[in-house]
């Protein structure tokens, strides 16, 4: 008699990757390099301010926090954030981390709903999150009902889609990032998921395959993103720029490559 494995949940995936120990820094360009770090970091501080400009005060929810590289940003501008995270290790992470900050609450997302019950906030924060999330525009459009009347969502350092990119685009992207993963001694496992992609193989069990869901789905439809925002917001701007996890190669590609990821930016809520 055969037993089927059940298929582990979006849960247990994130939890195999983003388990004890796991370095958020180590394949995260917006944390690795200081030029898109310190422009994230300055639409952080510009979003808060202008949301307590106008209400007084200004309660984030940041959606997929990690360790809390940027909740400390939010919180030195003057937010009030509550932090959601599907990996229980990162989740106990969080909870130490900010243990004595009355100003943050830290939420176990198991099944990636827990964002629906924070109730009203002032703004929405997801930092390199949508392309992990399989139905990010229903995601989206969930949270932004939660966001009071004036009110700001920001999303940032999600892969552009990919339909839209050129041939040239797409190669140079893949070809820096499988250079970078080479020089990181995970040789292995490196190839074995280049060879599924390009076969356009895409294991549902593999957490390389499904954490990184973007590959699956072409990207994140940033025009559909944007559009979607459009209908409850009085300003939505798309901010297109390279990114890659080498150094030398994000030097020379914000010189020289097309752009493959995107910031975005919905101001005033209607």
């Amino acid at each position: 008699m055969t037993t089927t494995q059940a298929k582990p949940s979006m849960r247990e995936l994130q939890e195999r990757e983003h388990g004890l120990g796991h370095d958020y820094a180590e394949g995260s360009p917006h944390i690795r390099h200081h030029k898109i770090r310190g422009r994230l970091i300055s639409c952080l501080h510009t979003l808060v301010r202008e949301v307590i400009d106008q209400h007084g005060r200004c309660r984030v929810l940041e959606l997929g926090a990690g360790h809390g590289t940027f909740t400390d940003h939010l919180l030195a501008a003057g937010a009030q954030v509550t932090v959601t995270e599907m990996s229980e290790p990162s989740v106990r992470f969080l909870q130490s981390r900010f243990r004595h900050n009355p100003d943050v609450t830290v939420i176990h997302d198991q099944d990636g709903t827990a964002s629906c019950r924070v109730g009203d906030v002032d703004a929405v924060v997801c930092i390199s999150v949508l392309h992990h999330i399989p139905d990010y525009l229903g995601t989206i459009e969930r949270v932004v009902g939660q966001i009071a009347p004036g009110g700001t969502f920001f999303s940032a350092q999600d892969p552009m889609w990919y339909p839209r990119r050129s041939k040239m685009s797409m190669n140079l992207d893949r070809n820096a990032y499988f250079l970078w993963r080479l020089g990181q001694g995970h040789l292995r496992r490196g190839l074995a998921t280049r060879l599924r992609r390009i076969r356009g193989i895409y294991d549902d069990t593999n957490e390389a395959d499904m954490v990184e869901y973007h590959v699956v789905r072409n990207g994140v439809d940033e025009e559909a993103v944007r559009d979607l925002l459009a209908q409850n917001f009085d300003a939505v701007e798309v901010q297109r720029y390279w990114s890659t996890q080498s150094g030398l190669l994000q030097t020379i590609g914000e010189r020289f490559f097309p752009p493959t990821t995107f910031n975005l930016v919905a101001r005033h809520r209607t």
